[in-house]
């Protein structure tokens, strides 16, 4: 099952090729992922008992909500938006503030699948403000709203600080964690720019609720920079694995190339 988002650090990829660190569906009781995202392992695994989807996004959050609850009228949207998609019509909807939630998540999928790469990025006041882009479809052939409304009925969808969520995993659950990659003492744009949403002082809480809930017997896969400072971190803490990954956020294709994660398999 595709995502219905596109997400800067999806992890499309890893459903691919590395779906050896995922434990067998069969052997997950409830099912976590505290750094939603597009999910793209959720919707890879597909578990069928309860857990939480959750993210400190509450526009995205809202979006998988809607889709659960109200996926009919969502799509009746955005076809309508579909017709209507140009370079006008995109920065008049940028600039709206809808009040209900079904507007917003509309929106929000919208500017998802015509702004630049698919990139969530907010101004210091909180407005998204990332151009359009080059795509121009807004109703795609992978979308399956009543399937993913199906599959969202049995799990909770928040909006909350990952510490909430791995804290209510136990025994046999599965967490799977992405958060975004801030290494200690590295002064990288794009890690600057992680160090305003996810500290290092994040990272360290990260890892003790991590610890805590290895501790309960909850299997864990967590995703991170494939940096000294995050294998120190861990140092002890499951196994580590160096994954490569193709670059795709990149203004231009010359500038793309292949980078590196770092898995932690604690189950």
């Amino acid at each position: 099952m595709d995502p219905f988002l596109k997400w800067a650090g999806g992890k499309r990829w890893l459903t691919s090729k590395a779906t050896h660190l995922f434990p067998d569906k069969n052997q997950i009781n409830q099912y976590f992922e505290p750094f939603l995202g597009g999910g793209a392992v959720f919707f890879h695994i597909k578990p069928e008992n309860n857990g939480i989807l959750s993210d400190l996004n509450s526009d995205l959050i809202n979006s998988y909500t809607v889709i659960r609850d109200d996926w009919k009228n969502l799509n009746d949207i955005l076809i309508e938006y579909n017709a209507l998609h140009n370079s006008t019509f995109y920065y008049d909807i940028r600039s709206t503030t809808p009040e209900s939630n079904l507007e917003k998540a509309a929106r929000f999928i919208y500017l998802n699948r015509t702004c630049w790469n698919g990139l969530y990025r907010v101004n210091k006041n909180g407005i998204f403000n990332v151009p359009i882009g080059t795509k121009s479809k807004v109703i795609l052939d992978t979308d399956n709203f009543s399937e993913l409304s199906l599959l969202l009925q049995s799990i909770n969808i928040e909006s909350c600080d990952f510490e909430a969520t791995i804290n209510r995993a136990g025994n046999d659950d599965f967490i799977f964690i992405d958060p975004p990659y801030t290494v200690k003492h590295n002064y990288n744009g794009f890690i600057k720019y992680n160090e305003n949403i996810f500290s290092w002082e994040d990272q360290i809480r990260l890892r003790d609720v991590i610890v805590d809930a290895i501790n309960r017997g909850t299997k864990i896969l967590l995703l991170n920079a494939n940096h000294n400072s995050i294998k120190e971190l861990y140092n002890g803490i499951g196994e580590q694995f160096v994954l490569d990954r193709a670059s795709v956020i990149a203004g231009s294709s010359n500038a793309r190339g292949i980078y590196s994660e770092l898995a932690i398999k604690c189950w």
